[in-house]
């Protein structure tokens, strides 16, 4: 059996935050997807690491959606799927970035994040980041956000702060 070759694309967020004893906050500090990653069994899957950015997704700008979009593209070119760890709050953005450049790419590109900081005791990140690592093996080319046991399709997605997760825009 052939291994599937993934692109997991970091660019920050909640769900690689940090705590920072000295300043008493969570930051985009170091990542800890390493960590994240040792704790999974993937033994089908070759994972390539391409860290890109390590900002909260709300200091991101046009330019940080573009470069995004632009290196997840690109990594469909060598890969069997694109996963792109994004904060939550501006990830709608950079997947409708993402689906304008290339509206059928040819493998899926996938979005996901985490509400809750790898590095607290409820976070969601694990989880998501085990369902966007099995999507992406088996959704069809396009772009999506998985998390919370939903696969949606772009272009539409958007984060629904009152439920904690992403719903399509006519839910």
């Amino acid at each position: 059996m052939t291994k599937k070759r993934i692109a997991l694309i970091s660019t920050g967020g909640t769900i690689e935050k940090t705590y920072c004893e000295l300043h008493g906050v969570l930051d985009n500090q170091e990542s800890v997807l390493d960590v994240m990653l040792a704790g999974l069994r993937l033994g089908g899957v070759d994972v390539v690491r391409v860290p890109l950015l390590n900002k909260d997704s709300l200091e991101m700008d046009e330019r940080d959606y573009a470069l995004i979009s632009q290196t997840a593209i690109s990594m469909t070119e060598a890969h069997d799927g694109v996963v792109v760890l994004h904060g939550t709050d501006r990830l709608q953005v950079t997947g409708e970035h993402v689906v304008q450049s290339a509206p059928v790419p040819r493998v899926p590109i996938v979005l996901t994040g985490a509400m809750r900081p790898y590095i607290m005791r409820d976070t969601d990140a694990v989880q998501n980041l085990t369902e966007a690592l099995i999507a992406v093996q088996l959704l069809e080319p396009g772009v999506y956000c998985v998390m919370h046991g939903k696969a949606l399709q772009f272009p539409g997605v958007v984060k629904d702060k009152l439920r904690g997760t992403f719903v399509r825009d006519d839910d």
